[in-house]
């Protein structure tokens, strides 16, 4: 099977973090966007990367840089909308998704989200919080064909991402949270350093 292609999310301010990149912070050494890189790779190809402001800052990462093309930033669906653009003009029929600020998502994300995709052929990852099964819409598969339904949603002022993949009866990739949550991502300093103790 072909591989889809992959986008990373990074267009948010990281505001909790001070601002700037959270995806250029390092951890155990190592900076999260490179680490995100190394485990999306090997599932997807080709990568790029939605971010805003100047593209220069990653150009060691030789990755396409996607702004969004919606004004005031709408927050991560923008991000896919750019994504989907990005995609159509490849060809591609789907992309995957996820977070610059999450080192240790699963290894076969694309494929289980593949495998639970939705009639519409979205999916999106969850893994169990409290009793509760949490979904991270930063992780998801996204077919080309709705990127015009998704436009317009953002648009109309649309923000939340499940508002909409709910309305396309988007699929759910259960991924278990045992020993730790795999999509814990990192917002805060304090994150930094639980992520560091994770590593070891």
């Amino acid at each position: 099977m072909t591989p889809l292609p992959g986008v990373i999310l990074a267009g948010g301010k990281a505001t909790r973090m001070g601002g700037g990149d959270k995806g250029l912070r390092e951890v155990g050494g190592r900076r999260l966007i490179d680490r995100v890189v190394a485990r999306l790779g090997p599932q997807c190809a080709p990568l790029a990367l939605n971010a805003n402001g100047d593209p220069a800052r990653f150009a060691d990462l030789v990755l396409p840089v996607l702004a969004d093309s919606l004004p005031d930033h709408p927050g991560p669906l923008a991000g896919v909308l750019a994504g989907l653009d990005w995609a159509a003009d490849l060809g591609a029929e789907a992309i995957v998704t996820a977070a610059a600020d999450t080192p240790f998502f699963p290894t076969d994300l694309a494929a289980r989200l593949i495998a639970a995709a939705g009639p519409s052929g979205l999916a999106l990852a969850a893994s169990p919080d409290g009793g509760r099964l949490q979904r991270h819409p930063t992780f998801g598969l996204w077919p080309v064909a709705l990127r015009h339904d998704l436009r317009e949603a953002l648009e109309g002022g649309l923000r939340k991402i499940v508002i909409w993949t709910d309305r396309h009866e988007a699929g759910t990739a259960e991924f278990p949270s045992d020993p730790f949550d795999p999509f814990f991502n990192v917002n805060t300093p304090d994150d930094i350093a639980a992520a560091e103790r994770l590593l070891t």
